[in-house]
């Protein structure tokens, strides 16, 4: 046990404690002793990343940065119109970048292919089989997408530039291999052309960074069109509508056909959305193992069970089926007349606030359980779970700031219509909300897996006091002790006595009869484990739910026209747009994370 809570210095003095314990010794966890100044673990020098490799490291992430900084004011003089900059030449950009990173991911198949007898190390806690599921499920959809498109153009090839048929192939083909890759490559530490490879593979993080700012552009437009064409029913009037259409100047056989596959290609952009993020984030943590050294220990594989969350589940997917029937009704009602589009808001309203109230609530649940069964946690470097952890409270500030707007547009309106009144408990909720849920999930992805065998689990939290000196309780003593018939230590008067243990225990706050409720609580895991998986099963389906109204067109921070009204049309939009593909990408981000918590418990 290299490194844990309560291991010993030496393997000596973990045998020698195991033999000098005696049976009437009383058991308390004291704070770990601290290692021994000759110890291995003390004395051993630190690997770090030699000079070459951080400068390699810097100058691919700056070459990475300029890329996505060029490609983003590509966007943006398209969006804006401006002169000598057409959606062709854009299209030209994104395509090159595209068939660059083709020929770097065919280069490093091809090379892993010839060295595929070599052992090569692996990051065990990246690129896990269900995101791989995943991201294949969105891929699919991404290909779907990329056929639409080819057909849209058919339609309408009269007046659109060959690019535009060209880059949904050469967008579905980049897609197809991307996905086959990170099935085969995601766990890969590069050890051998570290240089090339850094710049490889931050090339195509940022390729797919684009590719997403493209597609939540294509379908923000579109939301935004339609916005416009619904603000005159609310009875903002004053309001100037200008639409920013983009429709081809001709006509296309069938017009029916090309106005269905118009509608169904921006029914399509939140799935490829989720895709360009999330193989942008496996690209990353790619890039964060390049050169770095793993330790030997075996990362033990995570296996979900899903019995015993009957109640979780039944939950979620009430909350599930509510929000498929209010995105409905809203989507039917907004826009139809004044009186409509007001009642769609406060059903909206409404079904939020209650849903709200519940994930926080089991998120406190959670949290408290973490409070009162206090485990040990797992301090090991994981550049995977450092990227999710700062994902999830970066996108968690898109909803926050759309938050804060409307709370401050409330305040400070000088007319507020009915609806608005429920905009405010709605807006206080979801930054409590995911205030909560972030601490449920951060703490959760740091603690010990479930499965880790007991006997190691015990002893990163149970010592024994001998002369004043704290000494691990080894595994072989453990053994002699029996187990109890659901597999935890068997508990007897020799662990968890009142009796002072030195200096040492009165700093760190351990008294007798708190360790005797810690081992009680220890007896019922099993009680609490079904607790956590059923609030994580709940969670996890709130957070699918709560992602289908914006990812789909139900946005009433774009129909209540309220914070348009103070903010002005175009400041609030432009914060809008901005923030809400974050907002809605932490929905997908949390559901991710919530999963493997789910796994862990």
């Amino acid at each position: 046990m290299p490194g844990g809570l309560g291991a010993p210095s030496s393997p000596a003095a973990s045998s020698g404690s195991s033999r000098a314990a005696p049976s009437g010794i009383a058991a308390c966890p004291p704070p770990p002793p601290p290692l021994a100044r000759g110890s291995p673990q003390a004395s051993g020098p630190r690997r770090g990343a030699s000079v070459p490799q951080k400068l390699a490291e810097t100058l691919s992430s700056q070459y990475g940065l300029n890329v996505f900084v060029a490609g983003l004011l590509f966007l943006l003089a398209w969006a804006v119109h401006a002169t000598g900059v057409g959606k062709s030449d854009l299209l030209c950009v994104l395509t090159a970048l595209m068939l660059l990173q083709l020929l770097w991911m065919l280069w490093y198949v091809g090379r892993s292919y010839m060295q595929r007898r070599l052992i090569r190390p692996k990051d065990t806690h990246a690129g896990a089989r269900w995101l791989r599921g995943s991201i294949t499920l969105f891929a699919f959809i991404t290909v779907v997408l990329g056929c639409l498109k080819v057909a849209y153009f058919i339609g309408f090839s009269e007046c659109l530039s060959a690019t535009e048929g060209v880059f949904p192939v050469t967008h579905a083909v980049h897609t197809l291999l991307q996905v086959y890759f990170l099935w085969g490559h995601a766990k890969d530490i590069i050890m051998s052309f570290k240089t090339l490879e850094r710049f490889g593979v931050i090339h195509s993080v940022f390729t797919n960074l684009l590719l997403w700012a493209n597609s939540v552009l294509n379908e923000s437009k579109h939301q935004l069109n339609e916005h416009k064409e619904r603000l005159i029913t609310l009875g903002f009037g004053n309001i100037t509508i200008v639409l920013d259409d983009h429709t081809p100047q001709c006509n296309c056989t069938p017009p029916a056909l090309c106005s269905a596959l118009s509608h169904g290609i921006y029914y399509l952009y939140p799935f490829n959305i989720e895709y360009q993020i999330l193989a942008s984030t496996m690209l990353y943590v790619l890039w964060k193992n390049i050169g770095r050294r793993v330790d030997s220990s075996q990362h033990q594989k995570m296996q979900c069970r899903f019995d015993g969350v009957l109640v979780g589940s039944v939950l979620g997917l009430t909350v599930l089926a509510a929000t498929i029937a209010v995105v409905v009704v809203y989507m039917i009602h907004i826009g139809r007349s004044k009186s409509k589009s007001e009642s769609a808001l406060i059903m909206f309203y409404l079904y939020a606030i209650t849903v709200l109230l519940l994930m926080g609530a089991a998120g406190l649940v959670g949290s408290w359980i973490y409070r009162v069964d206090e485990k040990s946690l797992d301090e090991s470097k994981n550049p995977a779970r450092k990227l999710d952890v700062d994902l999830l409270v970066a996108t968690a500030s898109g909803s926050w700031l759309l938050s804060w707007g409307s709370i401050l547009a409330i305040a400070c309106a000088e007319t507020r219509p009915p609806y608005t009144w429920y905009n405010l408990p709605y807006s206080v909720l979801v930054i409590v909300e995911k205030y909560v849920q972030n601490i449920f999930i951060i703490e959760s992805v740091h603690l010990e897996p479930e499965g880790v065998p007991e006997d190691v689990r015990t002893l990163r939290v149970v010592t024994v006091c001998s002369g004043g000196e704290a000494a691990a309780l080894a595994a072989s003593t453990l053994g002699s002790q029996g187990m109890a018939q659901d597999g935890s230590p068997a508990v007897n008067g020799n662990l968890c006595l009142q009796q002072r243990c030195g200096k040492e225990d009165q700093e760190s706050g351990w008294e007798g009869a708190t360790g005797t409720t810690r081992c009680l609580d220890f007896l019922q895991g099993g009680m609490k484990r079904r607790l956590l998986r059923n609030i994580t099963a709940f969670l996890f389906l709130c957070n699918i739910s709560l992602w289908i109204p914006p990812a789909f067109g139900c946005r009433p921070e774009y129909d209540n026209g309220l914070e348009e009204i103070v903010f002005g049309f175009e400041p609030w939009i432009i914060v809008v747009n901005l923030a809400m593909p974050f907002s809605i990408f932490y929905r997908m981000h949390a559901a991710a994370a919530l999963f493997e918590v789910y796994c862990k418990i």
